[in-house]
C-alpha cells in the first residue's frame, strides 16, 4: 500500500512523512476515526514508507524487495493483531496467526478499506463476540522480543484495539511504553472512547476524519467509467462512513438493510403482532454483529429523516429508493421524538453487545417505536 493509493487525509499523510524525514517516529501511535476514513490503509502505507529502501520524498518506491512484500502483506517484520473468536475453522483457543490468510485476502480484495463487519463476515463469526485475547498479547511480547528479520523497523498493527480484552491489557502495557529499539506500534480504532485508559495514555493520537465527497468521487473515477451525471448519482449513494466505495458488495448490503428497515417501520406503526413476531424471528437468527449493523443503519436513517426538511438535498447520501421512502416517512420523525428514537437504538445496541435476548429486545423496541411514531410534533 502506497500513500498515492489513499485518497483524502492529505494533512495526516504529510505529517507522517515529515516524522520519517526528521527521524522522530513515535513508537506507539493511535489512528482513530470513522470507518472508511482510511486508517488501516494509512498505517500500512506509513509502515511501508518507513521500511522502503528506495523511497522518494513523498512515497515509497513500490519496487524494492521490502515494498513488494508489503504489497502482498507478507513482510516478515509486519505483524497484525486482530479481534478473533472461535469459528468452524478454529474450534478452540483462537489467535490471530490462524486467521492471517483470510485477513490478507480481505485486505487485498478491498484495498485495505475494511470494516469490522466485513471481517466478521469473512471469518464467519456467526453469533460470537470477537476480542483481542491474552494469547495474542503474549504473542505481541514474544514477537517483538526477536530482532527485526530484514527491515529497519518492526511494525505491530493492532486493529480495532477497543476489542482488547480488559484482563489481557496489562500484559502489553510495559512493552507498549518501552518497546525494543526500532519498534513501531500502530493501534487502529473506530471508537477510541472505548479503549482502555491505560492503553490510550501510552499512545500518540492521530485523528482521521470522515472522507468527503471529493475523495469518494476520486475513488469512483478510478474504478468506474461513467458520465458525470451518473457519477454524481453514485457518489450520493456512497456513505463515507462505510468502505469509501472500495467494497461494491456494500451496495447490495445497503439495499437489504433499507428494505428491512422500511418493513420494520411499517410493522411498528401498524402494531401487527403476527407480522412483528415473524419479522423479529427472522432477525434474531442472524448474529449479533448483523443485528447491530441493522440498528446502526436505522440510527443513520432516522438522522437523515430529521435533516431532510432543513438540509441541502445535494448533501443527502440516500439512494433514490431510500429518498422516496424518507420523504413519506420524515413527517413521523421530528424533534419531539427524534432524540427518543436515537436513545432507544443506542440502548438496544448496548444491550446486544451484552448478550441480551434479541427476541425480547426487538419486540420491546418495536412496541416503543409504534408509540413514538404516533407522537405529535408539539409534544
Amino acid at each position: 500500500m502506497r500513500f498515492s493509493f489513499i485518497h483524502g487525509q492529505e494533512t495526516i499523510r504529510r505529517r507522517l512523512i515529515q516524522t520519517v524525514k526528521e527521524s522522530r517516529i513515535s513508537h506507539a501511535q493511535l489512528f482513530y476515526g470513522p470507518e472508511g476514513s482510511g486508517k488501516l490503509a494509512m498505517a500500512i502505507a506509513y509502515a511501508q514508507y518507513i521500511n522502503c529502501s528506495g523511497r522518494t520524498g513523498e512515497d515509497s518506491c513500490g519496487q524494492c524487495p521490502s515494498c513488494l512484500k508489503y504489497e502482498k502483506l507478507i513482510h516478515p517484520d509486519l505483524h497484525f493483531i486482530l479481534p478473533v473468536a472461535v469459528t468452524k475453522k478454529v474450534t478452540k483457543n483462537p489467535v490471530t496467526r490462524e486467521f492471517l490468510p483470510e485477513w490478507r485476502e480481505l485486505l487485498i480484495s478491498r484495498g485495505c478499506y475494511v470494516s469490522l463487519n466485513d471481517w466478521y463476515e469473512k471469518i464467519n463469526i456467526e453469533n460470537k463476540q470477537a476480542i483481542i485475547n491474552a494469547d495474542d498479547c503474549n504473542e505481541i511480547i514474544r514477537t517483538l522480543n526477536y530482532k527485526a528479520y530484514e527491515a529497519e523497523y518492526k511494525v505491530m498493527i493492532i486493529w480495532m484495539v477497543e476489542k482488547l480484552y480488559h484482563a489481557a491489557a496489562p500484559k502489553i502495557l510495559k512493552i507498549l511504553e518501552e518497546p525494543p529499539d526500532k519498534t513501531l506500534f500502530i493501534l487502529i480504532s473506530a471508537s477510541h472512547d472505548q479503549i482502555i485508559s491505560t492503553i490510550l495514555s501510552r499512545t500518540q493520537p492521530v485523528k482521521f476524519f470522515k472522507a468527503g465527497d471529493a475523495a469518494v468521487r476520486e475513488v469512483l473515477r478510478s474504478r468506474v467509467s461513467s458520465p458525470e451525471e451518473e457519477l454524481n448519482a453514485v457518489v450520493r449513494q456512497v456513505d463515507g462512513n462505510l468502505n469509501l466505495a472500495y467494497g461494491w458488495s456494500s451496495d447490495q448490503q445497503e439495499t437489504d438493510l433499507f428494505e428491512k428497515f422500511a418493513q420494520w417501520m411499517r410493522l411498528c406503526y401498524q402494531q401487527k403482532a403476527a407480522g412483528l413476531s415473524e419479522f423479529i424471528e427472522a432477525l434474531t437468527v442472524q448474529g449479533r454483529e448483523r443485528q447491530k449493523n441493522f440498528l446502526q443503519y436505522a440510527l443513520r436513517f432516522i438522522r437523515e429523516c430529521l435533516m431532510l426538511p432543513y438540509g441541502d438535498p445535494a448533501l443527502s447520501r440516500l439512494s433514490r429508493a431510500e429518498n422516496d421512502f424518507a420523504r413519506n416517512f420524515a413527517p413521523f420523525i421530528h424533534p419531539a421524538n427524534g432524540v427518543l428514537f436515537a436513545d432507544e437504538l443506542n440502548r438496544a445496541m448496548f444491550h446486544i453487545e451484552r448478550n441480551a435476548n434479541p427476541s425480547l429486545l426487538f419486540m420491546d423496541l418495536s412496541l416503543t417505536f409504534g408509540k413514538l411514531l404516533k407522537m405529535k410534533p408539539g409534544r
